[in-house]
């Protein structure tokens, strides 16, 4: 890294990298960003559970900090709540990319969760509870899992496509808000008809993490 505190971000994927070189360039430029991809986390954190990763979570974060890290950034949402745990022990601010999101989802009375993975699911439930303070939504899930393959696969637009479909298919009738679960999923908000408002968390998870560096330089 360079004398300028960075962003570090934990990747659990390297299609990430780009998005958020993207998004820096576009949002804030002279951000620097040091990007960590480590795909082993996720694939032990779905066969085992999160919590099962908890250590090598703690190491990934305290390698970005002794590289000069002024904050994390997890990208993650299956392992984001195992990210965050570890920043009393770091001494930076350590995000999850999924918590800017869930605050603004809610606001609405209905959220429809929506991920390709299993594992993704009850850590965005218990994020979205944690957020909701004295509001109450009432959450259902869309579990895309034959999509993930194509992800797997490197097959982008059968990817987001296969997402886009299903959730076109949600009924807009019901109302509430659409919560892409996965930082992978964004792009699917520009592939929808649905009417239902659809967020994600790229954007305002960097935007958080960019604020966070900020306020450890200033």
């Amino acid at each position: 890294m360079t004398g300028t505190p960075a962003l570090a971000l934990l990747h659990t994927s390297p299609v990430h990298v780009p998005v958020f070189d993207g998004l820096r360039d576009r949002d804030r430029p002279g951000l620097v960003l040091h990007h960590l991809v480590r795909e082993d986390l996720l694939a032990r954190a779905r066969a085992e559970g999160p919590d099962a990763v908890d250590d090598d979570v703690r190491s990934a974060l305290a390698e970005a900090v002794a590289a000069g890290a002024g904050a994390v950034l997890c990208t993650c949402s299956t392992i984001g709540a195992v990210a965050e745990r570890a920043a009393a022990r770091l001494g930076v601010p350590v995000l999850r990319v999924d918590r800017p999101m869930a605050a603004e989802a809610v606001r609405a009375e209905r959220i429809v969760v929506v991920a390709t993975v299993r594992s993704t699911l009850a850590p965005t439930i218990d994020l979205l509870r944690e957020e909701s303070g004295e509001r109450t939504s009432f959450v259902t899930t869309l579990l895309v899992e034959e999509a993930w393959p194509y992800f797997e696969a490197g097959d982008r637009d059968g990817y987001l496509d296969t997402v886009a479909a299903a959730v076109d298919r949600i009924d807009p009738a019901a109302g509430g808000v659409i919560v892409l679960a996965q930082a992978s999923l964004a792009d699917v908000a520009g592939r929808v008809r649905t009417p239902l408002p659809v967020l994600s968390s790229p954007a305002s998870g960097l935007a958080a993490g960019a604020e966070a560096v900020a306020r450890r330089q200033g």
